[in-house]
């Protein structure tokens, strides 16, 4: 699994060749180092994905990394997932909304898509799956559906509050009024028990506890909780994750009498505001589904959708997969996911949701 390189800005390594390997234990360090230097990285780049991916939900992983003489010159996060109901997939990477090859030459970039597509075949998987913010494999079957929405920070705390949206600023404002509270949790107890009612109103399986209690623990101070409580009792809680000068509200969820006293806006607003005041640059809210309400949400708030690059190399699979609620053929499943015990759905709900991804 080499490339010949050509044109590196790494002048010690012009006339070597990249390698690609697995990811080591003994690498984590030198390959976390790589992601928060390198411009495409992101926060889903970073080496724990594997440990939270393997011990949360069991899949395999393959973190390939592209090297020459010790140099870490680009990095691709996989993992790979079984199910029967929604087939075997090698994706860069589940449960993350960015993912993909992250280099910083060509050379390294080919070498690592080459041995993604070499182990694709190997493992006979149905699609190769990469996360892309920008496209890369044009020729490549695409998905349109989801959306990302980032913005500056700006420097000035109440100049961001005049920046939302004279209707959504008022949302603010009146949780404010509603003497809301916000929160730093130590532990993810608060902010599972919102989240998992939110998501059963909705009709969809939660996510395992154990998963974000590992994120918590795997990612430290960058995967933080910030909970909203009216009279000590939580309505709304977000968990964010953060990278560099950014700040990326990634899971949240609200109590029913959250809507009443405005608390989500609230929330989302003491999130940047505390950002601000600790100097982060870019507020990221994060992917929506075009046509759904949180894109509507996000849009209410000032920011404009950037349009994410999905990318499947089709093996086995005839199309690209459509493993989402907005499919129609998973009508009849959400609406009785609905009418299950929360404590039933809590149970069976994580067999269910770890093959999504």
């Amino acid at each position: 699994m080499t490339h010949d390189q050509t044109n590196s800005p790494h002048k010690s390594s012009l006339q070597a060749i990249p390698v690609v390997r697995l990811m080591q234990q003994e690498d984590a360090e030198n390959w976390d180092a790589f992601v928060m230097s390198c411009p495409e990285a992101t926060f889903f780049h970073r080496s724990g994905w594997k440990t939270v991916i393997e011990k949360a939900f069991g899949h395999k992983t393959h973190f390939l990394l592209a090297e020459s003489e010790g140099i870490i010159l680009g990095v691709l996060p996989l993992a790979e997932v079984k199910s029967f109901l929604f087939g075997h997939s090698l994706s860069s990477l589940p449960f993350c909304v960015y993912g993909g090859i992250a280099a910083t030459n060509e050379s390294a970039r080919i070498a690592l898509d080459q041995a993604a597509q070499q182990l694709a075949a190997k493992t006979n998987v149905d699609f190769l799956e990469y996360r892309n913010i920008n496209t890369f494999h044009a020729d490549w079957a695409g998905k349109d559906l989801y959306v990302t929405f980032r913005k500056a920070i700006d420097p000035d705390v109440e100049q961001n509050m005049l920046n939302i949206p004279r209707k959504q600023r008022a949302m603010v404002r009146k949780g404010i009024k509603n003497e809301l509270v916000s929160v730093i949790d130590e532990n993810t107890d608060r902010f599972f028990s919102v989240f998992a009612e939110n998501v059963h109103r909705h009709g969809t399986p939660a996510l395992p506890k154990r998963y974000f209690i590992l994120l918590k623990s795997v990612f430290g101070q960058d995967c933080e909780v910030l909970s909203i409580t009216k009279n000590g009792q939580v309505v709304s809680s977000v968990l964010t994750f953060y990278f560099r000068d950014e700040v990326l509200p990634y899971y949240a969820g609200d109590t029913l009498a959250a809507r009443d006293l405005a608390a989500n806006d609230f929330k989302y607003w003491e999130l940047m505001r505390r950002s601000c005041e600790r100097g982060y640059k870019i507020f990221d809210y994060g992917r929506s589904k075009r046509g759904t309400g949180p894109f509507d949400f996000k849009r209410n708030w000032g920011f404009e959708p950037q349009p994410l690059h999905y990318e499947y190399q089709l093996h086995r699979a005839k199309s690209v997969p459509e493993h989402n609620p907005l499919n129609p053929k998973y009508q009849l499943f959400i609406k009785a996911w609905q009418h299950l015990p929360l404590a039933v759905a809590n149970l069976i709900g994580p067999h269910i949701v770890k093959n999504l991804g």
